[in-house]
């Protein structure tokens, strides 16, 4: 039996309803057994558009960034602006969304995903540049540095422990909102905790998506965690 369906639009419950009881545990091997291609489709979807999400919010947040730390006057409107959209309703967020790309296209909940990541990435990676010494600037300018050759090759480089803990901030909070497109049918593991409360409150089937959602954050954290170390070896030895 397979729990989701595939289709080119969107993932639907189709489980089986169980009633509350002993019958209807919070987790199960059996369900998790007979249903592991449709809860690995499920994580595999979840953690590609996490993924998507981040890559093209990071694109897009970092000269956004670069723009405020080099034109002043620009800094509030940009930060006012990531914040505006920020607290949109996700549900509000998508209807506006829905006329444009499609009632259930899994491209809305890409793109209501990537402005809410905006904020957390735009401050952090604002707050790194900010950060940078003016002396490390000033001797950087004097070494015949031009604005873009001291932006590539020392501010943002060392504006790059800020830039990743806003990456680790957005990451984590994009798993918790991928599971918002279940609205529309798709929200990955997502479509699972729904799917359950839809099921007669089908305990297994909400349990599992929710440990999996919570696993992957975890996993996706610490991966990002480890590439930061290893990106930036100045910090451990400050640390030390």
């Amino acid at each position: 039996m397979s729990l989701l369906s595939w289709g080119p639009a969107s993932l639907t419950p189709v489980a089986a309803p169980a009633d509350d009881g002993p019958g209807n545990p919070w987790f199960s091997w059996r369900y998790v057994h007979e249903n592991a291609d449709a809860i690995g489709t499920a994580l595999r979807f979840h953690a590609e558009l996490t993924a998507q999400t981040v890559l093209i919010a990071l694109v897009v947040a970092v000269p956004l960034a670069v723009i405020a730390y080099w034109i002043k006057p620009l800094t509030a409107p940009i930060l006012a602006l990531s914040g505006i959209l920020y607290t949109i309703p996700s549900l509000a967020l998508l209807s506006l969304l829905a006329p444009l790309v499609g009632t259930t296209s899994t491209t809305s909940v890409l793109i209501a995903l990537v402005l809410y990541a905006l904020l957390v990435l735009v401050r952090n990676s604002l707050a790194g540049l900010t950060q940078v010494p003016p002396e490390v600037v000033e001797a950087a300018t004097g070494m015949g540095y031009g604005r873009f050759g001291r932006l590539l090759r020392v501010e943002l480089p060392l504006a790059l422990p800020g830039i990743l803990t806003g990456l680790r901030l957005a990451t984590v909070s994009t798993v918790a909102l991928v599971t918002v497109g279940s609205l529309i049918g798709q929200g990955g593991l997502g479509d699972l905790i729904l799917g359950g409360f839809r099921n007669n409150f089908y305990r297994a089937e909400i349990l599992t998506g929710a440990l999996l959602c919570v696993a992957l954050a975890l996993v996706l954290d610490l991966l990002l965690a480890g590439v930061g170390r290893l990106l930036t070896p100045w910090t451990r030895g400050r640390a030390a």
